[in-house]
């Protein structure tokens, strides 16, 4: 303790710190576990898109250079496949930064951002860094946002409503219906932040999800998605926001420069046409999620039924326990507890084998 402790913002210290799913390498390292599987972090179990991979291979010989520091290629591609104004798209270091990004740039000291408990805990951590007041809204009883009660938490001082749709953990949608009904009298002060990160899976689950990209007309709301999930491509980090013209021309002021790396971009670029991978990553995750719920069924354990790759299951027990014992074994899962779970995981659908493996370790954890 001294001086140099009047440089440290007070207000930082209550910030809680995201802490992610730990890499299989450090699992190795750490317990000298050599077969392990990591079913944590929502990631494509088939690995990343072929056609993206080969584009990487392509611009190996460039990474001496900068990247488009306007991702205007990616952009282009975005524009052709989503049919939408390339001055409407935003990229970012993952559809995280674009968050951080709107929070820069609409939020700051005494203005309320609307976000539900619990959700993607981002939302949480980027608010808290620039100072604005978080008002919480409770999730109902089967684990879904509450758009009417969201909406009842609006004050003058509202600037931001974060919506993740599908949400994180808990894998529930909003329907078309209920964000027409959300949307209806809203006051256009506010920006709409429909975070689909998990787009790609819920329109193919989902008969009745809605697409945000549809809901353009409004001009305070921004869609964010992702190439982490349905492409594979979350080590590179590349995300995307599609919105008003004139607030992507806001946001890009507070963007780094070189903020997407060149690799990523010709990735996501060549991965938007690889329809193969993307229908064989639907049928993987469709047949694996069926596997899960089937074998949770027999076991007697509840789980939340989900428009996503990824499930939160009831183990009835200390789940921090039961992951510290999982991961022992060598199967990574996430334990709920940050989130205010205490008897819940969340499991991401992997492979058939990894599924199968997951399943048995968990047999064997739960019966001791």
């Amino acid at each position: 303790m001294g001086k140099i402790d009047r440089l440290f913002r007070k207000e930082i210290e209550d910030i809680p710190v995201y802490i992610p799913g730990k890499p299989i390498e450090e699992v190795e390292r750490m317990l000298g576990l050599k077969h392990i599987i990591k079913v944590a972090s929502n990631e494509n179990p088939l690995g990343p898109s072929p056609k993206a991979v080969l584009a990487m291979k392509k611009a190996l010989k460039g990474v001496n250079r900068y990247p488009d520091a306007a991702s205007w290629y990616l952009k282009a591609k975005l524009s052709t496949t989503l049919k939408t104004e390339i001055e409407r798209i935003i990229c970012g270091n993952g559809s995280d930064e674009i968050i951080i990004l709107t929070l820069k740039a609409f939020a700051g000291k005494g203005d309320e951002v609307i976000i539900a408990k619990p959700t993607f805990l981002i939302y949480q951590v980027a608010a808290g860094i620039v100072g604005a007041d978080i008002k919480f809204v409770p999730l109902t009883k089967d684990l879904k946002y509450d758009l009417k009660a969201m909406k009842r938490a609006i004050t003058d001082k509202t600037k931001i409503i974060f919506i993740a749709n599908p949400d994180n953990p808990a894998g529930t949608y909003v329907t078309k219906r209920e964000l027409e009904e959300f949307f209806d009298g809203l006051p256009e002060d506010i920006i709409v932040y429909l975070d689909e990160a998990y787009y790609e899976l819920a329109s193919d689950f989902c008969s009745d999800y809605p697409n945000g990209l549809d809901y353009l007309d409004r001009p305070n709301l921004i869609v964010a998605r992702s190439f982490s999930k349905i492409y594979g491509l979350a080590g590179l980090r590349v995300g995307y926001g599609v919105t008003s013209a004139r607030i992507v021309r806001y946001l890009d002021k507070y963007r780094d420069p070189f903020n997407v790396n060149i690799l990523a971009q010709v990735a996501a670029t060549a991965a938007l046409d690889d329809k193969e991978f993307v229908k064989k990553t639907l049928k993987t995750v469709k047949e694996g999620k069926q596997f899960l719920y089937d074998e949770l069924g027999k076991m007697g354990l509840e789980y939340v039924k989900t428009a996503t790759n990824f499930m939160m299951i009831d183990v009835k027990r200390d789940s921090v326990k039961v992951f510290e014992k999982l991961i022992c074994k060598g199967v990574i899962v996430r334990d709920m507890k940050a989130w205010g779970y205490d008897t819940f995981i969340r499991v991401s659908v992997g492979t058939r084998e990894e599924n199968k493996i997951f399943i048995d370790t968990l047999k064997k954890v739960l019966s001791k």
